[in-house]
């Protein structure tokens, strides 16, 4: 958006000449459920072609849309996570303009999550789509200060390096705590929900629910078998989840919308949610899936909470990843910390 306008309208009516319009997860005007395919269309307010970046293929646009244009404009609102995929169509975007010679110009926006790091470094073998660079989970950083860094670590394919102007924001720090004004996409409704994000979309690699399909996603987890609880919600096929896990099965859990925000940025990237419901649901192995490991970045996470670790424990072994991370991305930060 640009003020009450979304960018592609105020170009437009500045008579800027749009070929084409690329979509990442959630579609284009950030309607669709995680993961959903996302068909290339049109835009019905412009006329626009859109076409999808998500849903099918490599992710990179083809030789023939590259051909459609001279210059690239990215302009996406990021949330800071490793596994919210915003910033890998960016990385396949700067890819494709650096294969096909074209100029990318991104437009920075404040990460709301960008007042600290935290979490391991994703492992080479964990690479994929919600798992594209090797960062922490919390890596601090907005887009335009992640795209510097793609291009100076040569993290694009066989060095490959993009042709990149950053225009930067005002008036923002590492500690500005940024509020979106409009959710960037359906199952972050709110501020609070941006903040427990990275602790609680690990149970995304899971059996349990952390309430997609409820007015509340990412603020409650809960199962079936969760014991001890007086707090139940059950999962409803709705706009942005239609089909949600556990859907309209009730669920026992834990709330916690009622988690002051203080207490989620002390304790920032927070295990503690995911070994109470390991520990209450007592099944072991089948608490998790496969898909965890791409979430988590790493292998021994899994391993450390089936043995019985607390969240500090395991913490400390990410920190010398923490400050590791933090001294290498320096050169690359466009704002103070």
């Amino acid at each position: 958006m640009a003020g009450d306008e979304h960018l592609v309208d105020l170009l437009v009516r500045c008579q800027f000449n749009i070929v084409g319009i690329f979509s990442p997860e959630h579609g284009f005007r950030g309607t669709a459920d995680a993961g959903e395919h996302v068909a290339s269309s049109v835009d019905e307010k412009t006329g626009i072609p859109i076409w999808s970046l998500y849903g099918g293929g490599s992710g990179k646009p083809s030789a023939d849309k590259m051909k459609e244009f001279d210059i690239l404009l990215f302009d996406l609102q990021d949330v800071g996570l490793r596994f919210y995929t915003y910033y890998a169509s960016m990385a396949r975007l700067m890819d494709a303009c650096a294969e096909h010679g074209k100029k990318m110009i991104v437009l920075d926006r404040p990460n709301p999550n960008g007042f600290y790091v935290d979490g391991p470094i994703r492992a080479m073998k964990h690479k994929s789509g919600v798992g594209w660079l090797p960062i922490p989970v919390v890596h601090g950083m907005t887009l335009g200060e992640l795209a510097l860094m793609i291009n100076g670590e040569k993290w694009l394919p066989e060095g490959r390096v993009c042709d990149i102007t950053v225009v930067s924001c005002e008036n923002y720090s590492h500690q500005t705590l940024y509020e979106l004004p409009i959710a960037p996409s359906p199952n972050l409704p709110n501020i609070h929900s941006i903040y427990l994000y990275p602790s609680t979309c690990l149970f995304d690699g899971t059996v349990m629910s952390l309430g997609r399909g409820t007015p509340f996603p990412f603020e409650v987890y809960g199962h079936p078998q969760y014991k001890g609880s007086d707090f139940s919600f059950t999962p409803r096929s709705v706009p942005g989840a239609k089909n949600p896990p556990l859907l309209n099965k009730k669920c026992h859990g834990v709330d916690l919308r009622e988690v002051s925000n203080a207490f989620i940025w002390e304790n920032k990237f927070d295990l503690s949610y995911l070994i109470d419901a390991y520990n209450n649901l007592n099944m072991g192995e089948k608490f998790f899936t496969s898909f965890f490991e791409k979430l988590v970045g790493t292998d021994y996470i899994r391993k450390d909470i089936i043995a019985g670790k607390t969240a500090e424990e395991i913490k400390k072994k990410w920190q010398c990843d923490v400050e590791a991370f933090k001294q290498q991305r320096k050169a690359y930060l466009l704002y103070d910390e």
